[in-house]
């Protein structure tokens, strides 16, 4: 399963750029990691889980759900300690996070990220030469001009 966890990563990267939300790759990634190792490390039965990844309006909600109904807690780990932090991160990173219980079919532990912002449609400069209120997708050349330059002196500096 660690091996799969990189391809889960991958394909929730892949998914925030086709939505256009590169700037949340790097915390939804490591909140993926995070809950994929949980599941790894803790849930029973089995192993198997399924990553949801839900886009509504200017939240993004990446969930995992598993088997195991027993609900994680977010512990305090001693300073030197190499793991115990993963829900602590996701919590640092994310703007909020749960564990919503489903039974005896398992729970699902979410977090979410708040959208940036689409960028706001400017108006487009005008052509330089144009009157103001001709669209710049109107204001082409009348003609192009072909020919060689003649009288150019070159300047003392680029001697």
């Amino acid at each position: 399963m660690p091996s799969r966890i990189g391809q889960v990563r991958r394909i929730v990267s892949a998914q925030l750029r086709y939505w256009h939300l590169d700037p949340l790759i790097d915390e939804a990634a490591l909140g993926v990691t995070e809950l994929l190792t949980n599941v790894h490390r803790h849930a029973e039965p089995d192993k198997v889980c399924t990553v949801e990844i839900e886009l509504l309006l200017d939240r993004l909600t990446i969930s995992v759900h598993d088997h195991d109904p027993t609900l994680p807690a977010v512990r305090n780990a001693e300073a030197l300690a190499t793991n115990g932090r993963g829900l602590a991160l996701i919590a640092a990173v994310s703007e909020s996070w749960g564990v919503r219980p489903l039974g005896e079919s398992g729970k699902a532990v979410w977090f979410t990220l708040t959208a940036p912002s689409p960028a706001i449609a400017l108006p487009p400069y005008p052509l330089y030469g144009a009157a103001a209120s001709t669209p710049f997708t109107q204001a082409r050349p009348s003609r192009a001009v072909r020919g060689r330059a003649t009288g150019v002196t070159r300047s003392p500096v680029a001697r």
